[in-house]
């Protein structure tokens, strides 16, 4: 069943986190309502019966009636009504106090700590969603800054490569043929520095960017509408066009959307740091909302507006106490202007200005994006903690009311007996309660989507994806680790695979991909390796193998792209929508392999290797259906997700029907891939030979090798004849008896990623083919291993123990037999521990026989999944 921690999720955290807490305060609605039944019936329960016990009273005021005889039998009838009266006043008084000892108080506590749960986690987890958000939008900031600089920077140098051409000078028609002028001397090239103050750049004034338009417009409003006046500053003199700085806050407050004080006070500091306000009087240049503290509109701030600057006339009559008409404060005006250590890059060039705004820009940003990701894997991680603890108080809610429900009635009827009708009814309105399925109708009907992380990577200027794993497109990381499949999925594979015999058991091994791991856990072995390089076995070796399968489908999950592309979704879903009975299986597995041929190289490629790796799993740990089921439902939004989840993707399993073809037609799906990318590469190379487009011979052997290779290649292309499409009566040469020997030229006498014509003999052309690996094959696939291939007869093993590439697990022969090897005992308990029990003893004969054939074959041990560089 579906989750609170994998049902809530949404591409800005927030919406799905909405829905889910909406219904949690309905929820504490729901406790108010229940809780004020309670009262009120309590209360009513209290009123009825002191309304009851004052019918007794009230007949005793009547002088005379029955109290003057002593046995008439009306009397005796009027003295049991009197009684019965009573208590059944005592009675109603008494279901009172009982709905308010067993429900009303103690539900009412529970249900003001429930709230106040729901309210905090709440509380944080919107905090926490702000400040993910807020650092987004500073990381768009700083993007958009980076690339402004560096687009200055480029256009910097495409003018300073014009600027130090040779002029071109077109030559002087001569007049006259008998007198020829001699050309021109070529122009002195002349150098013209952009003039600093003509750089129209965008400026930042609080959290917004503004163009130089804008910014003109602002100071012209601020100069009409701000108070502008002189001030007297001992010494210095006296200083014009001043405003103190709560005019300032007052304006922006008022005419820039400022919220707050704060918020004005650094939009102001923002326009002093432009060079558009300086403080006088003051050391320093801090804005501060204060009307003692003043300052002045600068020179730059006029020019720009256009609007006239008040200046002061200097005189030079009077003494040092005259103010306005002193020299001494024409002095002070310079000095005060004059600061040396105001530019900490002396005799710096515009571009080396630019360059290094430019890498000062780029450090800003990365460092954003690194925060920010820090802040995305808090967040998931907060979020995951607080949803599994509302899940928790959730369902405690539906079964405490459950238990009001009884409380409720067992106060009543043990009580009142003449109630049983309504207690019966109320008991069964309490059978009708089933916590888990409201839970599950809750899940169903609101649920937002699973959990798929949205990265924000760090976007380089110039397409360079170093530094970064976790995601970055899946094609961009193969062409950076110059392989077909990236690193991180071949490294995590192998070591998976090479791990495997060292657990307790085929159920253990099979259960890795099973377990429930910490995101936190996850998300630290993430941060290990979330660097563009390789990753290094001995890091994976500090984690739990379960750990280490996570964080490959944590890969998965945050690939910009689903493996199988989001564009083939809607193409699946209508081969599964219209192929829906087994009568059309090879049409709909023919259709899925046409399908997956759209995809792109390096995905096509890394889904053959991650099939490979669960088909070998699910055989060799002879896997029942129920585990093929849970992992094919546990995968399939690693493999291919919808665009955009919607009410109505969330219910499709189209991705899960995907992926249980893919186990059970892998050699039929992606052995054509393969074949069709054989012939398409052979084609082309033919192609290019005949339109004489080759690449030139080396002087290096390898090189020579190379080009030999695709000659007789293209000529074998070009002069062969095609196989005929008649059954052959050649006789198929069987496997070699020797291929348990483990001699290398026995263990492999055919290639099985070759396809051979349908005699089973192959052309010499063909043969020379499969020393390469065409561009789709993977070392360690079902087609490069034995591992699925079987022979006749009574008596031959299915899959020989030696034949494995890995090395690592052991498959029975079909007598039942199996060779056993002895080897040591696993040596880390606590990987034993982490699963619990005893394995069999055939599984523990299976577990040694592992060992032993992995310590034999130690060159192939493992799912070798090392791919060839690419050359495209």
């Amino acid at each position: 069943m579906s989750s609170f921690a994998t049902s809530f999720w949404s591409s800005d955290y927030a919406g799905g986190l909405g829905v889910l807490f909406g219904k949690l305060q309905q929820g504490v609605q729901e406790n108010q309502q229940i809780l004020t039944i309670a009262r009120m019936r309590a209360d009513a329960e209290e009123v009825y019966g002191q309304r009851i016990g004052e019918i007794i009273p009230a007949t005793e005021r009547v002088s005379g009636g029955f109290s003057r005889d002593d046995g008439a039998s009306v009397r005796k009838a009027y003295e049991g009504m009197r009684v019965e009266m009573d208590e059944a006043a005592k009675n109603h008084r008494k279901i009172a106090s009982n709905i308010r000892e067993l429900v009303v108080n103690p539900f009412g506590r529970w249900c003001d700590a429930h709230a106040q749960r729901v309210q905090n986690s709440q509380d944080d987890l919107q905090t926490r969603i702000k400040l993910h958000d807020k650092q987004a939008e500073s990381v768009r900031k700083f993007r958009s800054q980076y690339y402004n600089k560096c687009r200055l920077v480029e256009d910097l140098e495409e003018e300073d490569k014009l600027a130090f051409q040779d002029p071109k000078v077109e030559p002087v028609q001569n007049t006259s043929p008998k007198s020829p002028l001699p050309p021109p001397p070529p122009a002195v090239p002349t150098i013209k520095e952009p003039d600093p103050e003509d750089d129209e750049e965008p400026i930042d004034i609080g959290d917004v960017t503004y163009m130089p338009e804008q910014v003109k417009k602002i100071l012209t409003h601020m100069l009409e509408n701000i108070k502008l006046g002189e001030t007297k500053v001992p010494i210095l003199g006296t200083y014009q066009n001043v405003s103190t700085g709560s005019d300032i806050t007052e304006y922006i407050r008022k005419n820039m959307n400022a919220a707050n004080v704060e918020f004005a006070e650094k939009v102001g500091q923002d326009i002093v740091h432009n060079g558009f306000l300086r403080l006088v009087g003051n050391v320093g240049n801090t804005f501060a909302n204060s009307s003692r503290m003043y300052y002045q509109w600068r020179p730059k701030v006029f020019k720009i507006t256009g609007i006239p600057e008040k200046k002061q006339a200097i005189s030079r009559v009077g003494t040092l106490t005259e103010g306005i008409d002193s020299p001494v404060n024409a002095v002070g005006e310079i000095l005060s202007g004059w600061n040396p250590l105001n530019n900490p890059y002396p005799n710096e060039t515009p571009s080396e200005r630019l360059r290094r705004e430019a890498r000062e820009s780029d450090e800003r940003y990365k460092a954003s994006v690194r925060k920010l990701d820090a802040l995305r894997c808090n967040l998931e991680e907060a979020m995951v903690d607080h949803l599994k603890f509302m899940e928790r108080c959730e369902l405690d809610r539906l079964k405490a009311i459950k238990a009001v429900i009884l409380d409720f009635s067992g106060a009543i009827s043990n009580v009142i007996p003449s109630l049983q009708s309504t207690v019966d009814k109320m008991m069964l309105f309490q059978e009708t309660v089933q916590p888990l399925g409201d839970l599950r109708y809750l899940l169903e009907n609101y649920r937002t989507g699973p959990f798929v992380p949205r990265v924000i990577t760090y976007e380089n200027y110039y397409n360079s994806v170093d530094g970064q794993t976790f995601g970055v497109d899946l094609e961009a990381r193969a062409r950076a680790d110059r392989k077909r499949v990236p690193l991180v999925v071949t490294t995590i594979l192998t070591y998976l695979d090479n791990h495997y015999p060292d657990l307790d058991g085929d159920e253990a091994r099979r259960a890795i991909w099973l377990v429930d791991v910490p995101l936190g856990a996850t998300h630290h072995l993430r941060q290990q390796i979330n660097d563009g390089k390789t990753v290094p076995v001995e890091v994976l070796e500090q984690y739990e193998i379960p750990i280490v399968a996570s964080v490959l489908k944590l890969y998965l999950l945050e690939l910009p792209d689903s493996l199988v592309s989001s564009h083939v979704y809607e193409i699946v879903k209508t081969v599964y929508s219209t192929t829906a009975t087994d009568s059309s299986e090879a049409q709909r597995v023919s259709v899925i392999q046409s399908t997956l041929g759209q995809l792109r190289l390096a995905n096509i490629a890394t889904l053959d290797a991650i099939t490979t790796h669960f088909t070998r799993l699910i055989e060799l740990t002879s896997a029942d259906e129920a585990y093929i089921s849970s992992l094919s439902t546990n995968l399939a939004p690693c493999i291919l997700r919808p665009r955009q989840e919607t009410t109505l993707t969330m219910n499709e399993k189209y991705n899960y029907r995907l992926l249980r073809d893919l186990f059970g037609h892998k050699e039929a799906i992606f052995g054509e891939l393969k074949r069709a990318s054989s012939q398409a590469t052979r084609a082309a190379s033919a192609a290019n030979q005949e339109r004489g487009r080759g690449r030139g011979m080396s002087t290096d052997e390898r090189g020579r090798a190379i080009a030999e290779q695709e000659k007789w290649q293209a000529i074998a292309t070009k002069n062969g004849r095609a196989a005929s499409p008649a059954p052959s009566t050649r006789i198929k040469r069987e496997r070699s008896p020797n291929r348990m020997s483990g001699d290398a030229s026995t263990r492999f006498p055919v290639s099985p990623s070759t396809t051979s014509p349908p005699g089973g003999v192959t052309s010499p052309t063909e043969r020379r083919s499969t020393l390469t690996r065409h561009s789709l094959e993977v070392p360690g696939s079902a087609e490069a291993s034995p591992i699925g291939s079987h022979t006749n007869g009574v008596g031959s093993t299915a899959v020989a123990n030696s034949n494995h590439a890995d090395g690592s697990l052991e498959k029975r022969d079909s007598l039942g037999s199996s060779s056993r090897v002895k080897s040591r005992k696993p040596a880390n308990l606590s990987r034993q521990s982490l699963y619990g029990g005893v394995s069999s003893s055939s599984e523990r004969v299976r577990a040694d026989s592992l060992k032993g054939a992995a310590s034999h074959e130690s060159d192939h041990r493992g799912v070798e999944l090392t791919d060839k560089p690419m050359d495209d």
